[in-house]
């Protein structure tokens, strides 16, 4: 009896510290609204200072990446990998809608793991909440995600493609987006603050996400099925496929070629898994960064 007792007050003492957390951060960011818009632009600022056209070259970067793509793919492979359904489609297009969010996510992964070593500052200095660090760097980036997203746009407007109802739901992949990748700071950065091992191999995987999450080809028709069911578990490839449902697909986020109920329930899961483990890390290992860096 006494047994039962204990666990089940051990399990209320977990769940209560886990709500505890996320209504931790939402606390620490009270009163400071204003500061972190403000930051999340003199970060724009200073990454790109001395640059004569300074932030737009955030813009630049992936716009001749998306080039170099498409001339490789385009004119010189004719084409590349896609399913049989897409054959009216251009390669260019199919892979700049795949491009747009596996800008913002690489970058998010990238900076957002040393967002806390960047501006230890704030950490050792003055009174600042740790945890909008990594709020405004997410949000400068999705500020050059937004940018890049108008100019991709029109794109496709004068290539064809209509804006339509489909195009709503760009305003929900890019919310869960934003949310995903933030909450997934509040592990990656504290963990990279601790351990330069961590971030240099974050550095490392970053490069070989890009060929396997589904940027430049189409997950859904792989031949090979157990990897096709294994990229459903990339929160990657799920965004690069929301983007093309909602830009070129013209097919809503329930609808799709390849078991769309089991990748959105997928997604949801480690959307919650990634929450939990952000705010168990973030608690765990904030009180000791003063002391780290």
């Amino acid at each position: 009896m006494n047994t039962q007792v204990n666990i089940s007050g051990a399990k209320k003492s977990l769940f209560r510290r886990i709500i505890d957390g996320i209504t931790q951060i939402p606390k620490e960011h009270k009163g400071f609204g204003k500061q972190i818009f403000m930051l999340a632009k003199n970060d724009l600022i200073k990454t790109y200072k001395g640059a004569v056209i300074g932030p737009f070259w955030a813009v630049m970067k992936p716009l001749f990446q998306l080039f170099v793509y498409w001339f490789a793919f385009t004119i010189g492979m004719n084409g590349g990998p896609r399913g049989p359904v897409y054959d009216t489609i251009p390669f260019f297009v199919f892979a700049m809608a795949g491009f747009l969010p596996w800008c913002f996510m690489s970058d998010c992964v990238s900076r957002g793991s040393k967002c806390i070593r960047d501006n230890r500052q704030f950490v050792n200095k003055i009174s600042f909440p740790v945890s909008a660090i990594t709020t405004y760097t997410t949000l400068s980036k999705f500020y050059i995600h937004i940018l890049l997203f108008v100019i991709a746009y029109i794109y496709l407007v004068c290539a064809g493609f209509m804006p339509n109802v489909y195009n709503l739901q760009l305003i929900g992949y890019a919310g869960m987006m934003f949310m995903f990748f933030w909450a997934l700071t509040w592990s990656l950065a504290p963990m990279s603050a601790f351990s330069k091992d961590f971030e240099s191999f974050i550095a490392t995987i970053m490069s070989g996400l890009f060929w396997i999450s589904g940027v430049c080809f189409d997950s859904y028709h792989i031949k090979n099925e157990i990897i096709k069911k294994v990229l459903m578990f990339n929160p990657m490839t799920y965004f690069c496929n929301g983007y093309r449902k909602a830009l070129i697909y013209n097919q809503w986020f329930f609808e799709g070629y390849y078991r769309p109920d089991l990748e959105n329930l997928i997604f949801i899961c480690e959307f919650v898994l990634v929450i939990v483990l952000g705010v168990f890390n973030y608690n765990r290992l904030r009180k000791r960064l003063p002391d780290v860096l």
